[in-house]
């Protein structure tokens, strides 16, 4: 299992040419078998990207999801206690932004790598990250 940031989703989804091939990889092992993580988080993010003009769909938000979570062995995973608080003992190396923190909190919380492209993610040492 692995879990995977907000923009992996969305370029497996609609720029999979931008995925490295480590993580096409892995998140074809991680369908195959145990699933995908995917922070509800995410689902915000990705709405605001869309009012935000940021991500241009052919189709409405709410169909793009279904149509996302239908593509893979997809299990959302929300804000437990411990990730809310784990969340906000991060390393401000990290980064500031509220979805990254709960994101990495997942993957620390549930023991398992972060797939993302975010340099400051992938330069964590306490997270396990796969680019």
């Amino acid at each position: 299992m692995i879990v995977v940031d907000t923009h992996i989703v969305i370029w497996d989804a609609l720029k999979p040419e931008l995925l490295s091939d480590k993580a096409k990889e892995s998140l074809i092992q991680a369908d195959e078998n145990e699933g995908i993580l995917l922070c509800e988080i995410s689902l915000w993010e990705t709405a605001m990207l869309v009012k935000k003009g940021r991500i241009s769909l052919d189709t409405s938000y709410q169909e793009f999801i279904r149509l996302v979570l239908l593509s893979k062995n997809y299990q959302l995973q929300g804000i437990t206690p411990e990730i809310a608080e784990l969340s906000t003992q991060l390393s401000e190396t990290i980064n500031n932004d509220p979805a990254d923190r709960i994101i990495a909190a997942t993957s620390l919380v549930m023991g398992i790598p972060l797939i993302t492209a975010d340099r400051n993610l992938n330069q964590a040492d306490s997270l396990t990250t796969i680019w």
